[in-house]
């Protein structure tokens, strides 16, 4: 595996990075593809080096710099997290597991990549693309299933290299085996270094008997509403009055719906007599 990695690693940016290179990049990568990311990880590590720099701008200021790699709650938790790095921990990115799971917008997973890819430390780094890996070559599975159960971790353990920086070096590895090679679809198993390994390939490789789960539709949804009144928000020096804002997406009842929710979330300001701009 690891031989493997030394050849096929892609040269993604964050991996040469700081700890604080590394946060960010995990915040920008959930849920989002890794070349969305890299122009604008490259952007907001050129403005924002430090915890202390991004702690230092309005919220407003990361919420345009976030632009549209969606789900900007993200964008806020990262501009908190920056301010309690700087309260708390001196501006440092802290290495320990549970200061890493106070931080806003830090749960079990980012914790644990936290852990080995910016530090080095053995933690189980169980993304979509690492379950995957395992569920194929150790359980004879298409799929992972869809909630991590705590033997699927405890198996996970038992195969994981114990010392530290090998550890975390297998964990990319095996991430990486699940991006390029061992895909959802047309896995590429000519190319595998555990092939010969693999439960999956050795039964045939049988199909997923589990329902598949649907993905809600972007067009027309809220979400796309949401981003819709972000962008125009990005886009002013100022706040929009309320028909400005609104008259722009087709559903009026549906953008106002939307608008609440910023509001709620913590994205969007009301300044008065009907007037919205960018929170901070």
């Amino acid at each position: 595996m690891l031989a493997w990695f030394d050849v096929h690693e892609r040269p993604l940016p964050w991996r040469s990075s700081t700890p604080w290179g590394v946060f960010v990049s995990e915040f920008m990568l959930q849920q989002t593809p890794v070349d969305r990311v890299q122009p604008v990880w490259v952007e907001w590590m050129d403005r924002w080096p430090r915890p202390a720099d991004l702690a230092a701008v309005p919220l407003s200021d990361a919420l345009r710099a976030w632009g549209r790699l969606g789900y900007p709650r993200r964008a806020k938790r990262l501009h908190e997290s920056a301010a309690m790095i700087v309260e708390k921990h001196r501006g440092e990115v802290p290495d320990d597991e549970s200061d890493l799971l106070a931080l806003p917008g830090v749960g079990a997973y980012t914790a644990a990549a936290l852990r080995a890819f910016a530090f080095g430390q053995r933690a189980i780094v169980m993304d979509t693309n690492v379950r995957r890996v395992l569920a194929r070559t150790l359980d004879g599975r298409a799929v992972a299933p869809a909630h991590i159960t705590a033997q699927e971790h405890s198996r996970a353990d038992a195969v994981w290299p114990h010392a530290e920086r090998r550890a975390a070096r297998w964990s990319a590895a095996v991430m990486e085996l699940g991006a390029l090679v061992c895909t959802s679809r047309r896995p590429a198993c000519e190319g595998c270094p555990v092939a010969v390994h693999c439960t999956w390939t050795a039964l045939g490789q049988p199909a997923d008997s589990s329902t598949p789960r649907r993905q809600a539709a972007y067009d027309g949804s809220d979400r796309q509403a949401r981003g819709h009144l972000l962008s125009v928000l990005r886009d002013r020096s100022g706040p929009a009055r309320s028909l400005d804002l609104l008259k722009g997406w087709p559903d009026p009842e549906q953008a106002r719906r939307a608008l609440q929710s910023l509001i709620a979330d913590g994205l969007v300001t009301e300044s008065g007599k009907g007037r919205y701009a960018l929170a901070g």
